[in-house]
């Protein structure tokens, strides 16, 4: 990983894989050191007062066997930090990129996160930064200094694709705005997340999923029960959202780039993200001019779209968007034929008008059975539901593969056995994880990869 020297006292241990001298010769880089005790790593003591960008902690923990998958040869420089833009970078190493993570020396802040002791498991444990960091190798730059901003320029004027989510003001201060970068590499993808876009007063404003997607997006408000609190989502799920959908869109303008031979950039925001997800409403109110406000549970206008709580204290949520179809085989599976010809529930616009009532009859049937007691009456009437009202528990492999890419196996040495996969399955190649994510190696050669043309490549073999 690359960092800069800076004074004469400070003196670090600084490790690098021995094929990462070669490379970053290659890019102008000075490197100096020897070899230690440990095998394939360099020790490099800070002397003197010139600054030389050096390699340090090379990238991953575990290989797989090689997996190939349809970004295959696709070469992508991360410059990002928590959660969003990492995980777009994440997704396309799941289908086969060839990702470089490059972080500041005192690493992503996410991986600072279980110190804080604000999650529950041990600070050594991190499933946050596992689960968006796979599949990567990392760089350490210190880009407050000019030979780490050039180590990182020589790497995406070779990258397909260069991905960050830092703010416009400080790639460009950094010379790593598209402006900067496109001269040097015309086929350069430039791919952009931000948290209100690029333009307008908010374009350089700092924020997280929470705040862009989740609040400002209006998800939150129109979530919940009238007189309570507001929810609040789970984490990431606003950053994972807008990743997959960033990734999505450096696949498509790829494509494109094969089609023009021109690369482009492209934009994607947190806030953007949610307003596509409450889309739904949004396109109501522009067409028709209502507005959505939660209703809450009691007084739902569908009572056969609503939730209800069983005896074991667990809730269904039953899911019959056309009620009228199902209203009578509904009424058998619970038991209560005779509410069906209950003129004040004959149709879905008379059941509106009476939803409080209805609901009030439905509670107590619902709550003389358990959930699975009531999964096999509905199910048995081909009526949907849904059975979950906690998280889930530890993931059974069985259960998770027979949904298609639900799980994917990670390698040796990881805490984990599994986790989740991204959205994408192909016939003709397996897709998954190949490393586990930057960080402490045994000995990976491929660390700092050199990202040279065809032609150079094939003059080194």
């Amino acid at each position: 990983m690359i960092a800069a020297t800076v004074d004469e006292e400070e003196r670090r241990l600084l490790r690098i894989a021995p094929v990462d001298v070669v490379q970053l010769q290659a890019l102008g880089v000075e490197v100096v050191g020897g070899r230690t005790e440990h095998a394939g790593e360099f020790r490099h003591r800070r002397r003197s007062s010139t600054r030389r960008a050096v390699c340090r902690r090379p990238l991953s923990r575990g290989r797989f066997p090689a997996m190939r998958g349809p970004l295959e040869g696709v070469r992508v420089l991360e410059l990002g930090i928590w959660v969003a833009a990492p995980s777009a970078a994440a997704v396309l190493a799941d289908w086969g990129a060839e990702v470089v993570k490059v972080e500041p020396p005192d690493g992503d802040p996410l991986r600072g996160l279980a110190a804080t002791g604000l999650v529950p498991y041990q600070p050594d444990v991190n499933p946050a930064f596992q689960l968006d960091n796979r599949g990567k190798r990392g760089i350490v730059c210190d880009l407050r200094h000019p030979e780490g901003q050039a180590v990182v320029q020589a790497l995406a004027a070779r990258a397909d694709v260069f991905l960050t989510n830092l703010r416009r003001r400080k790639l460009a201060a950094l010379g790593m705005d598209y402006d900067t970068l496109r001269p040097r590499n015309p086929r350069l993808v430039y791919a952009s997340l931000t948290g209100y876009g690029t333009a307008g007063p908010e374009q350089d404003r700092a924020a997280f999923d929470y705040a862009a997607f989740w609040a400002r997006a209006g998800i939150m408000a129109s979530l919940g029960e009238p007189e309570g609190p507001p929810p609040t989502q789970r984490p990431g799920m606003g950053d994972h959202m807008t990743g997959l959908g960033l990734a999505g869109a450096i696949a498509a303008a790829l494509y494109a780039r094969d089609r023009s031979g021109a690369g482009q950039e492209i934009q994607m925001s947190l806030f953007h993200a949610g307003v596509w997800m409450l889309g739904s409403d949004i396109q109501a109110a522009i067409t028709t001019g209502y507005c959505h406000r939660p209703a809450g549970r009691r007084a739902a206008p569908n009572p056969l779209f609503n939730f209800y709580r069983a005896r074991d204290g667990r809730w269904l949520h039953l899911i019959m968007l056309q009620p009228d179809r199902h209203w009578t085989s509904f009424c058998r599976a619970i038991g209560r034929e005779d509410i069906a010809a209950d003129p004040r529930f004959a149709s879905a616009p008379v059941r509106f008008q009476h939803c409080r009532e209805l609901i009030a009859i439905l509670d107590p049937i619902f709550a003389s059975r358990t959930l699975e007691e009531w999964a096999a009456a509905l199910d048995g009437e081909g009526r949907l539901r849904l059975g979950r009202d906690r998280p889930p528990e530890r993931p059974r492999g069985a259960r998770l593969k027979r949904r298609a890419l639900a799980i994917t196996t990670l390698p040796a040495g990881c805490a984990a056995a599994l986790g989740p996969a991204a959205l994408i399955g192909t016939d003709a190649e397996p897709v998954g994880v190949k490393l586990v994510r930057p960080g402490a190696c045994r000995d990976d050669r491929a660390a700092c990869p050199c990202w040279a043309s065809r032609s150079e490549r094939e003059r080194r073999r």
